[in-house]
């Protein structure tokens, strides 16, 4: 899948001139949400479903800087999926494709009412699409 590209603006830097740690935070969730309308899933999409889907896990590992005007390129993918929780990793690069941010995110899906949903029963669609990301990239790890 293509990659997520953010181009570092200066208000994102801090006064050593180096990416803020929390923006990395702020790309993994345009990231995500790029990733899911190229999916065919847009956040709109599920909210008018019914379905919303929080952050409830962060892991992060940071292994290069960045600076203002640098180009990230960001890789999402589904690591793991359950019906009831969804595990996506990212892996963002600088322009040279050297790594510089590795982080995963778990989510779980909730109804109106912030109740935990099962997807295969609430959105059948949605559940099979993730779940054939998943295979696909477990099939990629060997």
């Amino acid at each position: 899948m293509e990659k997520y590209l953010h181009k570092v603006n200066y208000y994102e830097t801090d006064r050593m001139g180096i990416t803020h740690h929390s923006n990395y935070i702020r790309w993994m969730e345009e990231a995500r949400v790029d990733f899911l309308e190229r999916i065919g899933w847009c956040y709109e999409k599920l909210e008018k479903e019914g379905i919303m889907s929080p952050v409830i896990r962060l892991e992060c590992d940071y292994k290069l800087s960045t600076t203002f005007a640098d180009v990230v390129s960001i890789e999402v993918a589904v690591e793991e999926f359950s019906g009831l929780k969804l595990k996506l990793g990212y892996r963002m690069y600088n322009a040279e494709e050297k790594l510089v941010f590795e982080a995963k995110s778990e989510h779980c899906f909730l109804d109106e009412k912030g109740r935990l949903i099962r997807l295969k029963n609430r959105q059948p669609e949605f559940y099979e699409c993730l779940r054939k990301l998943a295979e696909e990239r477990k099939e990629e790890a060997g």
